[in-house]
């Protein structure tokens, strides 16, 4: 084991040695090979720099000067309810109705009985029970109030913001499904 421990360790040394030779600083390049490193470096650093391309022109900005201090903020709270005047407005104290816990058009006309004034339209539910509904009932979450029931269809009249604290009514209908 001894031998080849010594055999190990003089590879090693010879390994050594041969990497140090090659790292001598008097090795030249022969003729007709590159020129050695110092000579490169020196005709690169002698020849003149390339031009620099012009600086962009600046733009000239007028000033604004932002008068508004005096005008009222629009993210403020205190115009949120400016709004509080005449006008529909949804009643806060009525009990809601059972088809107004679906989307309006989500809902389904989907036959009519009686006749005359003593129509009754009848609209099924996505939970799938079909409801009876006449004027006055509120269908939508959009407190939507029926209006008038028709063979075909059924009016209502919707409250919806008017994005200023206020309340817009807007016509809709459902109309009955043709199977």
């Amino acid at each position: 084991m001894g031998t080849i421990a010594n055999a190990s360790r003089g590879f090693a040394y010879l390994a050594v040695l041969v990497a140090l030779a090659g790292c001598g600083r008097g090795i030249t390049s022969e003729p007709g090979t590159a020129p050695n490193l110092e000579e490169w470096v020196a005709n690169v650093r002698a020849r003149p720099a390339p031009p620099l391309d012009p600086l962009p022109v600046m733009q000239q900005f007028e000033s604004f000067e932002y008068a508004a201090q005096g005008l009222r903020d629009p993210f403020s709270d205190a115009f949120a309810n400016e709004g509080n005047g005449s006008g529909p407005r949804p009643d806060s104290n009525r009990r809601k109705q059972t088809l107004e816990q679906f989307p309006l058009d989500s809902l389904d006309m989907v036959g009519s009985l009686g006749a005359g004034s003593s129509l009754t339209a009848l609209v099924m539910a996505p939970d799938k029970v079909t409801y009876r509904v006449g004027p006055g009932v509120y269908l939508g979450q959009n407190d939507g109030r029926v209006t008038s029931v028709q063979e075909d269809r059924i009016e209502l009249v919707e409250l919806v913001p008017d994005g200023a604290g206020g309340w817009l009514e807007r016509p809709a209908s459902i109309a009955l499904e043709d199977n």
